[in-house]
Parts: structure tokens; C-alpha cells; sequence
């Protein structure tokens, strides 16, 4: 989490309405702290009333999103879990028991090729959740890969290479459990991208990383039928079910299923199982 950003002031956003000055609101107004994609807070305001969609509506709308449909919003649920905001339920019933409620606004669903995003803004969206899923360790990958997305990150927000630059860059900012001993592969790969603008770092980063296994990943705790600690997530494949067994770790989609061994580490071996049709 950026300490810098969270204390930097926050703005009131409004619901979006026809017209383009503020709105007036019909009823309590309730004042929602949420935080976007490149690590900013806002805060906007939405009726009591409101349902789930209202407060993605107005993230879009202050975005300037066009391609909403990929998105959504999470928060932590009075249990301790994280969950995502019901579109179709008044928020107030939502977050009920809930203290000091964090919306966090996300990317809910990845396309299995990214080129069928059409905006630039999208894009960077979807460029900015892959970056905070790398430094979450949510997307896995290898040593070599990971060099390559720093590299094209470091391109984006520094510009083209400067040994200096990047070695303050790695220095300040840690992406990576390993970027220490990456930083001369990352800097080797930095110097192959020179002219490269922000726009099409982005659509770089996210072709090499739609190739990981992970990709769009997003796990979400739960119990099978037995009582088994599972993991579920959606891809554009269908329900994925996740497994831990002795070192095991099974990708299931729901249906006939067919398996094949994806790689294998010292720790873990990821097999998916997936149906025979796709």
C-alpha cells in the first residue's frame, strides 16, 4: 500500500447524473473512501439508497471508463474476507457491521487475449492491477519473466533506459521478492526498449503476461462438501477450483475433465484440469 498517496488530500466525487454539474441528492448521502488502480484514494458520494452499481458507476465515470463491464469492487466483509460489492444490493446493507469501510476498485475479469481491450485507458488499468499483482506475489512467475514486465514498467513510468535512473528507480520501488538480483537482467532488457511510449508498454506487459499460468488469477477462499480448504476463481475457461495436497496443487474446472501437468518446482507441482471441449 502507498503511505504517500493515502495521505494525500482526497477529493468528493458526486454520482454521475445527466447533466454535468453536481447533483443534488434526494436523501442521506453516504461518503465512500475507495482506491483506484494506480494507488490513489477518492472518496465519492452516493444516496443511502444506493446499490452497488451506483458507486462503479461513478469510479467509471471519474475514470473515464469506457469498457466498465471488465471491472468491479471489492471490500473486507465484517468476517475478515475480502468480497466483492453486489451490483444489484443497496451498498449500506452491504457494509453493514463493517468499521471504516475500504472500497478498492479492481479489474474483476481478464480477457484470455488482451488485445481485444479497445481503449488505451483500459489498458492501463489493466496494466496497473497486473503491476500490484506482481508485487503481491498473486501472478507467479518466473525470474526471467518478471526482469521483462519490470523492465517494461520501469519504461513506462521513467522513460527510456539511464543506469542511473533505473538503479534509483529499483532502489526506491520493489516489485519483485528478487529484484535485487534481477536488476541487471532487468536493466539488460530496459535497453532493448528504447523509444517505447507508456501506451505501448502496456500492451507489451500485458502479452507477456497473459502467457503466465496465473494470469487473472484471483483466488478466493472456501470449503468443499468435505470440509476441504479449497480455493476458487474464475477465468475465461470457467470455474477453476484449486487444491493443496502434499505439495500438490490441482487447477479443476467444474465439468468433464481432462489433465495435464503444467510445470513443476521444488515446492509445488500445478496440474490443471479443464474441460475437453475448450
Amino acid at each position: 500500500m502507498n503511505l504517500e498517496s493515502e495521505r494525500k488530500p482526497r477529493r468528493r466525487v458526486r454520482s454521475p447524473g445527466k447533466s454535468e454539474g453536481p447533483q443534488q441528492h434526494g436523501g442521506k448521502v453516504m461518503r465512500l473512501r475507495v482506491l483506484l488502480l494506480d494507488e490513489e484514494y477518492e472518496e465519492f458520494e452516493v444516496e443511502q439508497k444506493s446499490t452497488g452499481k451506483v458507486l462503479l458507476a461513478c469510479i467509471c465515470h471519474h475514470l473515464r471508463l469506457v469498457e466498465e463491464d471488465y471491472f468491479g469492487v471489492e471490500f473486507t466483509n465484517r468476517h475478515g474476507n475480502m468480497v466483492w460489492l453486489d451490483p444489484l444490493k443497496p451498498i449500506f446493507k452491504q457494509i453493514r457491521g463493517v468499521k471504516n469501510v475500504l472500497f478498492q476498485f479492481v479489474v474483476k475479469f481478464f480477457p484470455p487475449d488482451p488485445g481485444q481491450l479497445q481503449e488505451e485507458q483500459t489498458r492501463y488499468l489493466f496494466a496497473q492491477q497486473l503491476k500490484r499483482d506482481l508485487v503481491s506475489r498473486r501472478l507467479i512467475c518466473n525470474d526471467n519473466s518478471a526482469a521483462l514486465i519490470l523492465s517494461l514498467i520501469i519504461q513506462a513510468e521513467v522513460g527510456n533506459f539511464d543506469e542511473d535512473l533505473d538503479q534509483k528507480h529499483l532502489r526506491s520501488k520493489v516489485y519483485f521478492p528478487t529484484q535485487e538480483l534481477l536488476s541487471h537482467k532487468i536493466m539488460k532488457f530496459h535497453q532493448k526498449l528504447v523509444g517505447l511510449t507508456s501506451a505501448e508498454c502496456d500492451s507489451r506487459l500485458l502479452e507477456t503476461a497473459r502467457k503466465l499460468d496465473m494470469y487473472g488469477i484471483r483466488l478466493h477462499p472456501a470449503n468443499d462438501g468435505e470440509g476441504t480448504l479449497i480455493n476458487l476463481a474464475i477465468s475465461h475457461m470457467g470455474i477453476l477450483v484449486f487444491q493443496v495436497c502434499q505439495n500438490l496443487v490441482t487447477v479443476v474446472a467444474l465439468g468433464l475433465l481432462l489433465s495435464r501437468v503444467l510445470k513443476y518446482s521444488e515446492k509445488f507441482c500445478f496440474a490443471r484440469k479443464y474441460h475437453s471441449n475448450i
